[in-house]
């Protein structure tokens, strides 16, 4: 019912916003400028939909393969003893533990286009234990966060985009980024927590956690000491390397099972084009939504305010100028994207503003982008707290990533 309500203020408040527009500032452009984006948002929805479809039919082939060759049944019996924690509800040794670490480990590598069959082959599992098949379980809710807060070890992507727009030392964002997003996916996992009474303050899970601080610590400790070069090469070859290695491994398991890996391939594949169809009016509903809500002015207003409102609070107001790329997160990662890159051009890659853009770019995921897709794939109506315990892990990646700049700029 969350995400029914604000899709609903996406389209109220941005006509509100563009009457005013129209009969106090005469601006006629507003309604045609709303419309256009309707149109073009809808034809690319429906792009983004079918350009997944080689991806997810690639990515489902190779999981069938894994789950066949009983590589996924390994993976979760290893990772039951964490993943019991945090998804009490998941049978022990349940071969969704194995498709949801995947999953997490092709986010943190920022691997998108293996992250998102990955997620929705996972989604599906969970699926299939959930007693009521239009409202979101614990477990769904809790693999959602843990995609929404956006925990990313190598931000490729960013580090490319600084170093094409002419940043000094690209990759002087990598430690803030790995900061604020580890405080987003903590945040994430202890609301998400709260709301479902899992308690987190056992031994055995306060030593994951520790372990989880210890290798992100490890991870700045060893890239920090690299030079940008030696880091990006580093970062691309070891992403794609794991992620070969993952195909390499499913189809020599499958072997050593007397699978047979082509048939078997061909299976999983087929799943692709109809969970790419599935998922095109979800995407259409939340992304025409959001162009609406920016081509109006609306986003433009909110910002305004927050600037108002925290002058009037006697706080610094140099981040201001880069919020926009955290509002426009959460619903749009391609407009985000879009954003991050304006603000770099306008003040300088690497000004305060420039850097914290990045940063916001980097901490937080698009969480009513992944809401749409995951849950739309699998019919979910009521999503219950996941948009609520998604947001608020967003909010502490970006107050973490505001404190982190200051820190570091």
């Amino acid at each position: 019912m969350v995400l029914n309500y604000i899709w609903i203020s996406f389209f109220l408040v941005a006509f509100v916003v563009a009457l005013i527009k129209l009969l106090f500032t005469g601006d006629a452009t507003v309604f045609p400028a709303m419309m256009d984006s309707t149109f073009e948002m809808s034809k690319k929805s429906f792009e983004i939909s079918i350009g997944l479809t080689g991806i997810l039919s690639l990515w489902l082939g190779v999981m069938k393969i894994g789950e066949r060759g009983g590589v996924v049944n390994a993976l979760a019996r290893a990772l039951s003893p964490v993943f019991t924690r945090l998804f009490p509800d998941i049978p022990k040794g349940h071969p969704v533990t194995g498709s949801i670490f995947m999953n997490i480990s092709a986010n943190m590598l920022g691997l998108d286009n293996a992250a998102t069959p990955l997620g929705l082959k996972a989604m599906e599992q969970l699926q299939t234990l959930n007693t009521k098949k239009d409202t979101a379980s614990n477990p769904m809710i809790m693999f959602l966060v843990l995609n929404t807060s956006g925990l990313t070890l190598i931000p490729v992507s960013i580090m490319a985009y600084r170093a094409q727009l002419g940043a000094a030392q690209p990759t002087d964002v990598f430690i803030p980024i790995l900061l604020a997003t580890f405080f987003s996916t903590l945040a994430g996992i202890i609301i998400t927590s709260i709301y479902q009474k899992i308690n987190l303050l056992k031994p055995k899970t306060l030593i994951g956690l520790f372990v989880a601080c210890a290798i992100v610590a490890g991870i700045i400790w060893i890239f920090g000491r690299m030079d940008k070069e030696t880091m990006n090469l580093v970062s691309t070859t070891v992403a794609n390397m794991l992620l070969m290695g993952i195909i390499v491994a499913f189809i020599v398991a499958g072997v050593c099972k007397r699978v047979n890996v082509y048939d078997t391939f061909i299976e999983g594949a087929k799943d692709g084009f109809q969970t790419a169809v599935r998922i095109i009016p979800y995407l259409v509903a939340i992304l025409v939504g959001v162009a609406v809500f920016r081509a109006s002015g609306a986003m433009d207003l909110l910002v305004d305010g927050i600037r108002w409102l925290v002058g009037l609070l006697g706080i610094n107001t140099d981040f201001i100028e880069a919020l926009p790329t955290a509002l426009m997160k959460p619903l749009s990662g391609a407009g985000a994207r879009g954003i991050m890159i304006d603000t770099m051009s306008t003040y300088g890659a690497d000004s305060f503003v420039g850097r914290l853009s990045c940063i916001f770019q980097g901490s937080t995921d698009t969480t009513f982008y992944v809401l749409a897709v995951y849950f739309g794939s699998v019919g979910i109506r009521y999503t219950r707290h996941a948009v609520t315990c998604g947001l608020l892990a967003d909010l502490a990646g970006v107050v973490a990533a505001i404190l982190i700049s200051y820190l570091f700029f």
